[in-house]
């Protein structure tokens, strides 16, 4: 009985015993594969990032339209997002090649002198050899300039042309005023025939008729008499006055001091601009040279139209030397007064003006100069 019983106790307890052994093994076995599991995805996830990060190579060759190799073009290679770049140039093969480039996506700049750029875009993979499709380059496309603007002179004789058809009240000549504050200066031949043009108006004519009449009725040169005797001289010495002072004033004094006889409209800024504008341009000019300066023309001119009208007025009503300069003063005068109605007045009653765009009247004189030269739309 006991040996009995001990066996099946014995029976039991080996029974038992691998069953606990059996327990306590599974668990060790399963964390020893959990571990080589963890290990393995460990090395995986630390070796992902090296290899997407493998640097490439980038290589080509660049030709021209025929094939021939382009050395010395230079390839500037850029990343998206990142602001450094590289260079280079290409071999006497036409080749080019970038080493160690970061994959993702890349730009190329191709340039090489006389000839158009050109660009490439292309994607860059982890440890890639790109290799970029022939770059061609095309010859560039020569594009020139040409800015045809007449010379001075032509450009001023289209502006005379636009002054005399400028009369006050639709009639009385008004030739001597500029509304284009850049305009071009005159030459000598300009400013005579200029001068030549405002003496032979026929309403100059009749203006010196009309003084000759008024100067008649009061009697004024009493030494000319009466009748038409009388009438004739008062009228050449009036017209006489008025070629002196155009003549000596507007064409010879500013033709040898350089000087523009014209009188160049404001029309902008405060009343009070204007008019001191106005009243300095009986003293002051604008000379050839664009700048202004002391207007010796019209104060000498009218000191000499003055002392030569010694000769041909009566005696009894010839100037001295005295009244000769007082004359001249009251001539600064008149002027000032002349071009503060200029400022203010005259252009209100002149009707129908020209252009007085420069721009446009530039470009009605390139088309005259070129005009069989240049088709309609070029």
């Amino acid at each position: 009985m006991f040996g009995a019983g001990c066996i099946g106790l014995l029976c039991l307890t080996l029974n038992a015993c691998p069953v606990r052994a059996q327990s306590w093994q599974l668990p060790n076995l399963e964390q020893q594969n959990n571990t080589t599991a963890i290990a393995v995805v460990g090395v995986s996830a630390s070796q992902q990032p090296a290899e997407q990060q493998s640097p490439g190579r980038i290589s080509g060759n660049v030709v021209d339209r025929t094939g021939v190799a382009i050395a010395r073009a230079k390839v500037t290679l850029t990343r998206d997002g990142q602001p450094s770049k590289q260079e280079t140039l290409c071999d006497n093969d036409g080749q080019y090649s970038f080493a160690d480039v970061p994959p993702g996506l890349f730009h190329l700049t191709i340039t090489a002198e006389g000839f158009a750029a050109q660009n490439f875009s292309g994607t860059l993979h982890p440890g890639e050899i790109d290799i970029v499709p022939q770059i061609v380059l095309v010859i560039a496309t020569a594009i020139t300039e040409i800015r045809v603007e007449p010379p001075q002179e032509e450009i001023a004789e289209a502006q005379i042309k636009e002054q005399e058809k400028q009369r006050a009240l639709g009639f009385i000549p008004n030739f001597y005023v500029s509304y284009i504050p850049n305009a071009a200066p005159l030459n000598p031949k300009q400013k005579f025939e200029l001068a030549w043009k405002s003496l032979v108006d026929p309403v100059n004519f009749g203006l010196t008729g009309a003084v000759a009449g008024i100067q008649q009725g009061r009697d004024d040169f009493h030494g000319y008499g009466q009748g038409v005797e009388g009438y004739a001289k008062r009228y050449g010495a009036a017209y006489m006055d008025g070629v002196t002072g155009t003549l000596i004033g507007s064409a010879i004094l500013p033709s040898l001091l350089k000087q523009d006889p014209r009188y160049f409209y404001k029309g902008t800024g405060t009343v009070r601009s204007r008019f001191m504008y106005a009243v300095a341009n009986s003293v002051i000019c604008k000379g050839d040279n664009g700048h202004w300066q002391p207007n010796y023309s019209a104060i000498a001119g009218g000191i000499a139209a003055g002392g030569i009208s010694n000769l041909y007025y009566p005696a009894t009503d010839r100037n001295g030397v005295e009244l000769t300069f007082e004359n001249a003063l009251l001539g600064i005068g008149a002027s000032a007064a002349a071009n503060i109605l200029q400022e203010f007045v005259i252009k209100k009653v002149t009707p129908n003006l020209p252009n007085h765009d420069p721009g446009k009247t530039l470009n009605n004189i390139s088309r005259l100069v070129l005009g069989p030269f240049v088709r309609e739309g070029e």
